[in-house]
């Protein structure tokens, strides 16, 4: 029976050995091919239409949906439902990344006199330059690597390790050659909450209307908790005649004000309250307003307009309902 000390060391060499592969890929990413692949990928007015069989066929899987999420349209062909039909999808103006660690997939060579008769151009990512995937590409990036990190030399480890990464090289080299920004990310992200992070403003976000917690400056603190507590924010805005931002008043300042033994029922709320308090504008992202409340250390927000009167107000609990945090 296998120890606890047995699996760590085991587990260690798979690292190890994968580790090991990726050092030797740098060489074919560091290649003519590489930067040939990418500028075909550049000029190429379809899609990149990805192919593989088996393990490479999950890999391939996941190339291709990050290819689509970072500005180069891309989807996944199994080449067996290919063989059937679903070569249908291609056209003329797309790219084929075909991807087999042997070079030999008969389900994709296959495919090649139909795809060489379309003048469609393959790009083989394999481990066998010699292959005939290879020869039959347009061009070839070579993921050999020096050893399997599986003992028996058969389970595709560090193959699958290298592919991975070739493809990932690709999809983020082409990501910075088009200038491709964390807005267009979040466009293809709108589900998730890395989409709420990157697309959600302020203004989405906050209470508004009748939903403010708002009150006048020269009312007396019984009153302005009344506004606290119907409208459970656990703040109000305080504002002048005009309409315009003079302060805050939150919980936290009611203990204080509980400690000091002022009169609740006649001071004015304009003697307790926080004045020249953090404020936000209602056009930047969610995420930003949740930045200001951690580097204050604060737990609510007044939005204001130019005019620095109050519009709207947000607090933790609706990041966290929003799903920003």
């Amino acid at each position: 029976m296998a120890n606890q000390t047995q699996f760590r060391q085991w587990g260690r060499k798979v690292i190890d050995i994968e580790k090991a592969a990726l050092e030797h890929l740098y060489q074919f990413v560091d290649s003519d091919a590489f930067g040939q692949a990418c500028e075909l990928i550049m000029q190429c007015t379809g899609k990149v239409i990805v192919m593989g069989m088996g393990k490479s066929g999950h890999i391939g899987n996941k190339i291709s949906a990050t290819f689509a999420s970072t500005g180069t349209p891309a989807f996944f062909v199994h080449p067996g439902e290919a063989s059937h039909g679903d070569l249908g999808a291609l056209a003329k103006n797309d790219i084929i990344l075909a991807i087999s660690n042997s070079g030999e997939s008969s389900e994709i060579l296959t495919l090649m006199p139909v795809i060489q008769r379309m003048g469609v151009p393959v790009i083989a990512i394999t481990g066998k330059p010699e292959s005939n995937m290879a020869k039959l590409a347009k061009l070839h990036l070579c993921i050999e690597v020096p050893e399997e990190a599986c003992p028996l030399g058969l389970a595709p480890t560090s193959s699958t390790t290298v592919t991975l990464v070739m493809g990932d090289a690709l999809a983020v080299a082409l990501l910075q050659a088009k200038g491709f920004t964390r807005d267009d990310f979040a466009l293809s992200h709108p589900g998730g909450s890395l989409g709420r992070k990157l697309l959600l403003k302020v203004n989405e976000v906050m209470h508004q209307g009748k939903d403010l917690p708002l009150v006048k400056q020269d009312i007396c603190i019984t009153e302005a908790l009344y506004e606290i507590s119907n409208k459970g924010l656990g703040m109000t805005a305080v504002v002048d005649d005009n309409n315009v931002l003079v302060g805050i008043f939150t919980d936290g300042d009611l203990r204080q004000v509980i400690d000091a033994e002022v009169n609740l029922r006649t001071t004015p709320i304009s003697q307790v309250m926080t004045k020249n308090c953090v404020t936000s504008p209602a056009n930047i992202l969610a995420a930003q307003a949740l930045q200001i409340m951690d580097e204050k250390n604060i737990n609510g927000l007044i939005v204001v307009n130019n005019a620095h009167q109050p519009i709207g107000a947000l607090n933790m609990l609706d990041m966290v309902k929003a799903g920003v945090i």
